[in-house]
């Protein structure tokens, strides 16, 4: 286990007029999370950000036509409304509002068929036909206890559960793979939305904990829904960064930080960036032990989105999928385990596996009128330079004969593109890296508290920490605590 002790490497002084308690590099949710929690706590916060606006990947921009407004980034928020942290915050006061779709997400088979995780815990086992009742028995424990369930997946997994019975039986099925999982079912509707939701892990479904991605997921979608925020994933932030202005904090954009050395006379630097660049930005700070741990971190498949405006609704066969928020696109558990399997081999799948949103249908803040907007991505290996949109849009075509003739245009955004519009996206991975069990156990390093570091004083805030990715704010909220008690004794 890496240790972080208080008393390790100082970090380098720069006077500024008006020194504050706490600097936090990155305006993203992590960032944001952190930042409001020191403050909170009455200490004095700047966070620096490098782009023009908060945000990190979760912002809301015209990309396609004027008056389409998508989400660059993330959009879709079952950890967002689920996290601990953002519900004991009153982001409503700031404009914060949640839409929860007819259904949360539907899955499309060729043939007609069509599996649909509704709200519903009930509604959704009636549809599975005869695993029903397995699929009841499987996330029921989980939706009844999903605070206890989100307060444990939501911080390190090192820490000793308050409610070991549950949490052990809960691993019994989690610490497994996709694969594995997929026995209890016999149904392709079953397995396939099993597999669709695994693959929002970017893990091979062979792979554990691909297994526990799902059973989150899923148990998210009964217990809090998948909702997106009334006019973007940008309001998200945007309510965010008001909180903490509201309790005195502030927030500079345009503001990058390159060094440890222009923080200035802060007592503590928490910094949302993944390990590539806080090697660059700390420099000789970092302990070379502590530098190796980071040099051996491995970002896990980039994503490859593309985004549309659109003159009419998607025309879906099924017509579930006409009242989802989120449609999954790619058959089978097994054609899904093998597009999956792909990127790690350093390949992209030719089919690949489509993880769709359509928020217009729900939210109509979001185009003009009688018109659309939809985004979609698959995993493709990390830094890829190819290009997958005819891949994506003939997979949509495959369930929605016709998309093709109700697109007015797009967007593309590669793996690079997606790194060059926020640096954290390193070779296009939303996580911050691979949530592969090591470095689930290890992110960034073995450690009771892996948001401290070596430097005294200095700590990690992004989604290299634990809990990983998604938007929840867990990881800057737990790197706030850590630098409460270590730094300022609270």
């Amino acid at each position: 286990m890496y240790s972080a002790p208080h008393g390790g490497s100082e970090l380098p002084h720069m006077a500024r007029s008006g020194p504050v308690d706490a600097v936090v590099v990155g305006a993203g949710p992590n960032g944001l999370a952190a930042a409001i929690e020191l403050a909170r706590h009455g200490l004095t916060v700047l966070v620096r950000e490098a782009a023009p606006a908060v945000g990190g990947a979760a912002r809301t921009e015209e990309l396609t036509l004027p008056g389409f407004r998508h989400d660059v980034g993330s959009a879709v928020y079952p950890l967002g409304i689920g996290s601990p942290f953002f519900g004991s915050l009153p982001l409503e006061r700031h404009g914060l509002e949640w839409i929860h779709p007819d259904v949360p997400l539907a899955h499309p088979l060729d043939g007609g068929g069509v599996a649909v995780l509704h709200r519903s815990l009930e509604a959704t086992a009636n549809g599975l036909g005869p695993d029903g009742p397995a699929y009841h028995r499987m996330l029921d424990p989980l939706v009844r206890m999903w605070p206890t369930l989100a307060d444990h997946v939501l911080t390190t997994l090192l820490r000793p559960p308050h409610d070991p019975v549950f949490m052990a039986r809960f691993a019994l099925r989690a610490l497994r793979s996709a694969r594995v999982l997929a026995r209890s079912f016999r149904t392709e509707e079953a397995r396939a939305l099993l597999a669709g939701n695994a693959a929002h892990s970017g893990l091979p479904l062979e792979q554990i904990p691909s297994a526990a991605v799902a059973l989150v997921l899923m148990a998210a979608a009964h217990a809090v829904g998948w909702p997106i925020p009334r006019g973007g994933a940008g309001a998200l932030t945007r309510a965010l960064a008001a909180h903490l202005t509201s309790l005195g904090g502030v927030i500079e954009c345009d503001a990058p930080v390159r060094s440890l050395d222009e923080v200035g006379d802060a007592h503590a630097v928490l910094l949302d960036l993944t390990p590539r660049q806080i090697l660059a930005v700390g420099g000789d700070a970092l302990p070379a032990r502590y530098r190796s741990s980071l040099e051996r971190w491995r970002y896990g498949p980039g994503a490859f989105k593309v985004d549309w405006a659109l003159g009419a609704p998607i025309p879906w066969r099924a017509e579930a999928c006409a009242r989802a928020g989120t449609v999954h696109l790619g058959g089978t558990f097994d054609e899904i385990a093998e597009a999956e399997a792909y990127p790690w081999l350093g390949r992209a799948h030719p089919r690949p596996f489509v993880l769709l949103a359509q928020p217009s249908l729900f939210d109509p803040t979001r185009a003009p009128a009688g018109q659309h907007t939809a985004w979609a991505y698959c995993h493709v290996p990390n830094g890829w330079s190819g290009d997958a949109t005819q891949a994506i849009e003939a997979q949509i075509e495959r369930f929605a004969p016709g998309f093709h003739d109700r697109v007015l245009a797009r967007s593309v955004r590669t793996p690079a593109d997606l790194e060059a519009w926020d640096a954290n996206l390193v070779g296009g991975d939303v996580n911050g890296g691979a949530p592969t069990l090591r470095q689930m156990l290890a992110r960034p390093v073995l450690s009771m508290s892996p948001w401290s570091t070596p430097v005294k004083d200095l700590y990690i805030c992004s989604a290299s920490t634990p809990p990983g990715g998604g938007v929840h704010g867990m990881c800057g909220f737990h790197a706030a605590r850590a630098a409460l008690k270590r730094s300022f004794g609270r």
